[in-house]
């Protein structure tokens, strides 16, 4: 619902070396959890907010970090107690990942410090070290740099709080949410 991805079974500890490999990306940069439904935020972390909170953000282009629980992969991102979790908002990612025997590890489909991308072409070079590549058109404008800037990344971590690690393309409306509805204060405050 963002931009183009890569994804694994996060819970195969060799494919998350492998996405780290296929990026370039450094080990102690963390890569996020896909998740098909919401439910299952549960079983992978630790939930210190609202149900209705959970809801109201995903699925969606938000990326919440969270706590996460002993049932996730410990070599998935070994460096840190939390995890970012994705629900996206596209029936066919959702299908996958509920399709999958666990959660998926998942992060942009471009080498690490450039561009996102919005089409499968913008990321050909990645094709011969990929098992699959499916085309499902252009995501957004393409020419509007506004479309690549992924999903809002938002730490829930603690309670009563939230942190913006990412301003992503919802900021203003998980913002919103966040401390209107919720009462939630950023961590500057």
């Amino acid at each position: 619902d963002t931009v183009y991805g890569v994804a694994c079974l996060a819970q195969d500890p060799r494919a998350v070396r492998s996405i780290y490999s296929l990026k370039g990306r450094n080990g102690r940069k963390p890569l996020a959890v896909c998740l098909g439904d919401v439910e299952l935020v549960y079983r992978y972390c630790h939930v210190n907010v609202p149900d209705e909170l959970l809801r109201d953000l995903l699925p969606g282009p938000v990326t919440l970090v969270l706590q996460r629980s002993e049932e996730l992969n410990k070599d998935l991102n070994p460096f840190t107690s939390l995890v970012g979790i994705r629900v996206p908002n596209h029936p066919f990612i959702r299908e996958l990942a509920r399709a999958c025997s666990g959660p998926l590890a998942l992060t942009s489909a471009n080498v690490s410090s450039q561009a996102s991308t919005l089409t499968v072409s913008e990321f050909q070079d990645l094709w011969p070290q990929l098992s699959l590549v499916i085309d499902g058109g252009p995501i957004g404008d393409i020419q509007s740099p506004e479309c690549r800037l992924g999903s809002t990344v938002v730490d829930l971590s603690v309670s009563g709080r939230f942190g913006i690690i990412r301003p992503g393309c919802a900021l203003a409306s998980t913002v919103e949410i966040l401390r209107q509805k919720y009462g939630l204060v950023p961590e500057s405050s």
